[in-house]
């Protein structure tokens, strides 16, 4: 494993410039063209209702380096989400038992804001002295004002809409970069285990995610993830803020030939799920993999991908923290009481009652509540069923 200090007056490759999280040295330039930009003002009015921007930006001027921002603004704004739309969320971390290694966390991945922003607000309120760098994908960066924020608060550009060879190219630097921030700048690192969230819970581990990040780093396969100390991390949401527009699309998409979702709806989407109610939220982080993948050295390449991804899942499907709702889900989907001795009669209610309040906000054309209705039963079983198989194995 490798142990490194942050050192922000490191010189970065230019290959990273139009990727890589503003330095220390532009974060000035940057802020003050946020500040002055009418739509992030308008954003900040609706988050922070009653603080002056002139305050906020005098704020941002003491700030020297993103983590900086992030302590000042970001960490008292997550803990307000967490107090005011959820039942509480912590992380375990107690398996990562050396807390000035770099690593790189792999999660299922169920919000792009709230999954690396709780993940950091965790980190530091466990005594970790650095937060996390975040992938995300270029569809999300909306508008102008987005994409400087995100960089601002610590994000890397996964580019998506490319020709094959433009996609390798990118994957390479990307790759690069991730090896990059982990090894030489200091950095812990955020990664989806997939392309976008999985709608149905269904949390698999994509082999291209590991194709991607052994691009750089040096020596074989293996020593590449080595080099990232990659940590398998389950998310547990109680509720999914987001399940009912999950549902609406995969009935568009049944029924809509060519159905895509529009910008309007990723904003949608990242605003219900900042803002909707998540009930209980667990965040457990497994030990480090390096030792594991040992194990693995030597075989095929694909066959090392198929393996490593197959760990990671046992150790995400591990460790969820399963709530009442998820087994109500599994007897509702099933018609049977198999789970029975996990929920009350209380929590069977609760969960009905929620199912319901959620089914009556969809809107849409033929709407086929029965369908909606399974797919989202399907989201709340997932974990459970796939729980049990990796208890099991």
């Amino acid at each position: 494993m490798q142990y490194h200090q942050t050192n922000q007056a490191m010189n970065i490759p230019a290959e990273f410039d139009d990727i890589r999280p503003y330095n220390p040295d532009e974060l000035q330039g940057i802020c003050e063209e946020l500040i002055a930009d009418p739509d992030f003002r308008k954003a900040i009015e609706s988050v922070m209702p009653g603080v002056p921007v002139e305050a906020l930006a005098a704020q941002l001027k003491q700030c020297k380096t993103s983590l900086d921002i992030q302590k000042t603004f970001f960490y008292e704004l997550l803990h307000q989400i967490i107090r005011q739309h959820s039942d509480g969320f912590e992380l375990d971390a107690s398996q990562l038992t050396d807390k000035t290694c770099n690593y790189t966390f792999i999660s299922n991945h169920r919000d792009i804001v709230l999954d690396p922003g709780f993940l950091s607000v965790g980190l530091l309120d466990n005594g970790f002295p650095n937060t996390v760098e975040i992938a995300i994908g270029d569809n999300l960066l909306i508008y102008p004002w987005i994409k400087k924020l995100v960089r601002i608060n610590k994000s890397f550009i996964v580019q998506r809409a490319l020709s094959m060879r433009q996609m390798l190219e990118a994957s390479a630097r990307l790759s690069r970069y991730i090896h990059f921030a982990v090894t030489k700048k200091g950095e812990n690192v955020w990664i989806a285990q997939r392309e976008g969230r999985a709608k149905d819970s269904n949390d698999r581990t994509q082999d291209s995610v590991l194709k991607m990040l052994v691009l750089g780093g040096t020596g074989d396969v293996i020593d590449r993830l080595k080099e990232l100390n990659i940590v398998p991390l389950a998310l547990s949401y109680e509720y999914d803020p987001c399940d009912y527009l999950k549902a609406t699309e995969m009935q568009l998409k049944r029924d809509v030939e060519g159905y895509k979702k529009s910008q309007a709806d990723d904003l949608l989407n990242m605003q219900t799920g900042i803002f909707g109610y998540k009930g209980h939220v667990h965040f457990h982080a497994a030990k480090c993999i390096s030792n594991e993948l040992e194990a693995f050295r030597g075989l095929p390449k694909t066959e090392v991908f198929a393996k490593v991804s197959h760990l990671i899942d046992l150790h995400i499907h591990r460790n969820y923290r399963l709530y009442p709702g998820n087994y109500v889900a599994c007897d509702l989907l099933d018609g049977t009481d198999t789970f029975a001795s996990h929920y009350t009669a209380d929590d069977k209610l609760r969960f009905e009652t929620y199912l319901q309040k959620k089914l009556d906000m969809i809107d849409i054309p033929n709407k086929d509540e029965a369908f909606l209705r399974e797919r989202m039963l399907v989201m709340y079983a997932n974990p459970v069923i796939n729980h049990q198989k990796a208890v099991e194995e």
